[in-house]
């Protein structure tokens, strides 16, 4: 459905190619922004997140190196839009940090490109990644080709924080638009920033439901975060019944060994706690830095509580899906296993953040 003041062309919807489509975020949030668009194909090597996308979306993207697209191929498929989420590794902290000397980023590279060989080059741009990328020599490459080809962009830093969703995910955004296509913002074009104001009408407001699933397109400054425990999938309890899918609540709690050694380390919230740490890909492999702990038990004396005494859990993969806003619908397959499950939500992004993004995007001034 197109949302209010949203650009379309005629009568026609937009025809958007999703780029390193993973388990579907943006395709959620573009579902979310109301934007009047038709996914005319998805992309992604990762045989599992395709199996994920599969099931929710009933459409198996396209399973390869992108790198053997031509621009025949890609004119094909008379696609306007182009949505790209590349692959974060070459630009992580913790990582080597090779930018664009990464094999990893070589796909990126090459679809940029392709863009000036294109008969039917696309009219508007929207990349993901993570922050870091924005002083990458990646990032320079990008620009430079973008603004040859008459593209203007507008460039963002932004978190679930700022969107009322109690979860610390800095990530990078790039929107860009093709002249004579233009933002409703003008005088932003070319600028970094870190704050979500343009996005948004000076007196709407920001929604979240009790299941922690955006409810509305809005925003208002006053807007604080929501508490964890209305994200969580059967609350804080201990009790085994209270496990709404029947399954062991068993393998979610930190056995005591690893409590014992890495204790200090563990970044560990509690249900009225409004903020918690990323989740990355290793989550539930390792405990130390790799996302939050969920405290079950509520100490009177926070710091005077042992760790064994407050019940430490893992996020369950729902719990984590809330958090990154995805709607209640989504579900993995059955074969996929917990650790796979955690590690494709890792490498997944906000739809409470993204959503909005696509929605300013895709608006006419």
């Amino acid at each position: 459905m197109e949302g209010k003041g949203l650009s379309n062309e005629a009568s026609s919807s937009w025809r958007v190619l999703e780029f390193y489509s993973g388990i579907g975020g943006m395709r959620y949030s573009a579902m979310k922004a109301g934007v009047n668009a038709e996914m005319v194909e998805a992309f992604d090597i990762n045989d599992l997140a395709n199996d994920v996308y599969q099931h929710n979306f009933r459409h198996r993207p396209f399973q390869g190196n992108i790198q053997t697209l031509s621009a025949a191929d890609l004119d094909r498929y008379r696609a306007n839009v182009w949505l790209l989420s590349p692959p974060c590794q070459p630009y992580t902290r913790q990582g080597l940090q090779k930018q664009s000397a990464d094999a990893r980023a070589s796909s990126f590279i090459s679809i940029l490109e392709i863009i000036p060989q294109l008969m039917q080059p696309p009219v508007m741009l929207f990349v993901e990644n993570v922050v870091g990328f924005e002083t990458s020599d990646t990032h320079q490459k990008m620009i430079q080709i973008l603004t040859e080809n008459q593209f203007v962009t507008q460039e963002f830093i932004l978190s679930p924080l700022q969107f009322a969703v109690p979860y610390s995910r800095p990530r990078y955004f790039c929107l860009a638009k093709r002249k004579p296509s233009s933002f409703y913002n003008t005088d932003l074009n070319g600028q970094l920033l870190r704050v979500p104001e343009p996005l948004f009408g000076p007196k709407e407001t920001v929604s979240v439901s009790e299941n922690g699933q955006l409810a509305s397109m809005s925003y208002e400054m006053s807007q604080t975060c929501l508490p964890i425990e209305q994200f969580l999938e059967f609350g804080n309890y201990v009790n085994q019944n209270s496990f709404s899918n029947r399954g062991s609540l068993d393998q979610y709690f930190v056995p005591s060994s690893l409590t014992e050694r890495w204790g200090s380390a563990m970044d560990i919230v509690y249900p009225d706690s409004k903020r918690c740490c990323c989740f990355t890909k290793s989550y539930y492999r390792y405990v130390k830095g790799t996302g939050s702990l969920l405290a079950t038990i509520m100490p009177t004396i926070r710091d005077k509580t042992s760790l064994e005494e407050l019940c430490i859990r893992y996020f369950t993969p729902r719990e984590v899906s809330n958090l990154h806003s995805f709607p209640k619908e989504f579900e993995f397959p059955e074969h996929v296993t917990l650790r796979q499950r955690y590690a494709l939500l890792g490498n997944s992004l906000s739809v409470a953040v993204v959503a909005p993004l696509l929605r300013y995007l895709f608006s006419t001034p």
